[in-house]
């Protein structure tokens, strides 16, 4: 309760009544959730200014009380009323932004001793209690409200920072997220199918329909049939570019027929 002694004491001649200690307590706790009064009343006044203290002429009616306030920034401004019925206090808090307001209802007879108004430290029965009452009924309310304000602030300002929101800006013409289409690959199926027929001794496709009897069972690179096969065909027989199927066995020295290849019938006979 650091500070309300000191404000207490400070408006102690204005404190004639029950419900007036009660308002002082509650102003107490508004100007410590972050708030400053500006003055008495429902509107504004030229000698409005922001302080902790009470303003004068605060407790003039002992039947309805009213005091504004402003955040330390000035962008929030609340109005506090305090209606007494019967033996309780009724408060309500409202957010003049928003239009939203919050209430609590505090028993004079429990929370304060009108024999003990000139004492401080008896003058409130359960002050712990009061203040737990008033932060959860009545303050936590501005603090949402608040907190909302702020994140719609928030939020309008990434919008306005949002390059897509910039009515200047000139849009891209290629969307950087954009979706590439997907093309099937030329050389995949079903494209390729037939392909081994363009290249019949596999150099390209890497499979042929016919034997190459130039490779032998090792690599072959470069082959050009128009520059002639020795023994076999001259060069310029066949043109640039043109289809060639070799032919025959390739090589000066062809290994001649072996009479083992072929023996004769009954050749391993020894009674023929």
């Amino acid at each position: 309760m650091a500070g309300l002694e000191l404000l207490y004491s400070c408006c102690g001649d204005s404190i004639s009544c029950p419900q007036d200690a009660v308002v002082s307590f509650v102003h107490w706790e508004v100007v410590k959730s972050g708030y400053k009064c500006l003055g008495s009343g429902d509107e504004a006044a030229s000698s409005d200014k922001k302080s902790e203290l009470l303003p004068s002429g605060w407790s003039s009616n002992k039947v309805e009380y009213a005091l504004r306030y402003a955040s330390e920034l000035g962008d929030t401004q609340l109005l506090l009323k305090a209606l007494l019925v019967d033996s309780a206090l009724v408060f309500n808090l409202m957010n003049r932004s928003t239009q939203q307001s919050s209430d609590v209802i505090v028993n004079l007879n429990e929370h304060v001793d009108a024999a003990q108004l000139r004492t401080f430290d008896r003058v409130f029965k359960d002050a712990g209690g009061l203040a737990a009452a008033v932060r959860s009924q009545l303050l936590p309310s501005r603090d949402k409200l608040t907190q909302a304000e702020q994140s719609e602030r928030a939020r309008r300002q990434d919008e306005y920072h949002h390059p897509d929101d910039d009515p200047m800006r000139i849009p891209d013409r290629h969307p950087r997220h954009a979706a590439q289409p997907h093309w099937p690959d030329p050389m995949g199926p079903p494209f390729s199918v037939g392909g081994a027929d363009l290249d019949p001794l596999g150099s390209v496709t890497g499979g042929g329909m016919i034997v190459d009897p130039l490779r032998m069972g090792y690599p072959r690179s470069g082959f050009d049939p128009s520059s002639g096969i020795p023994d076999i065909l001259p060069p310029g027989a066949v043109p640039p570019g043109a289809r060639f199927d070799p032919f025959g066995p390739i090589g000066r020295h062809r290994p001649g027929p072996d009479p083992d290849h072929l023996p004769p019938p009954g050749f391993d006979d020894m009674f023929m």
